[in-house]
């Protein structure tokens, strides 16, 4: 579970495969229909953020103690669920910004590589948090990222909609 089914071993860029899944989903998720303020949609995302936070909480400590180091490139369910959070707050952007397909997948795409942004320069808070103990150093600073990726993503969405 901790390399995002396997993702977690691709090269180059492990972080960014792991990282794919959620918008992967909630692009599907739109395509069937379902906008982001839909209640299906922020199920999903959620309960994918949660199972993989939960994973990485649960057996940090052993993916420590296997790969020989606090966060192993090959683990990857913390971008799996700190990805979900800008997705999430899709739900939140001005009226537009996902209504068809195409603007869905722009906006989705812009949460991506904000996510990816973050996650990789780990500005202040995320990089000192990545000291906390076993799965939980792990964990939070890519949903931080996710939380600066979610604040880019809203001010895109409401300048663009000025």
């Amino acid at each position: 579970m901790l390399t995002t089914f396997g993702l977690g071993h691709l090269r180059p860029a492990p972080g960014t495969w792991g990282s794919l899944p959620p918008p992967a989903v909630a692009y599907l998720l739109v395509l069937a229909g379902f906008a982001p303020t839909s209640w299906l949609y922020q199920l999903f995302l959620i309960v994918i953020m949660l199972v993989f936070s939960a994973a990485c909480v649960i057996q940090g400590d052993i993916a420590e103690a296997v790969f020989g180091k606090k966060d192993h490139g090959n683990i990857v369910a913390d971008e799996t669920a700190g990805q979900c959070i800008p997705l999430i707050g899709l739900a939140f952007v001005p009226a537009g910004a996902t209504d068809t397909w195409w603007a869905a997948m722009l906006t989705m795409g812009g949460c991506f590589l904000a996510f990816r942004l973050f996650d990789i320069i780990k500005p202040p808070p995320a990089r000192q948090i990545q000291k906390l103990p076993a799965g939980w150093g792990v964990l939070i600073d890519d949903l931080v990222a996710g939380v600066y990726a979610l604040i880019l993503v809203l001010i895109n969405g409401y300048l663009i909609s000025f």
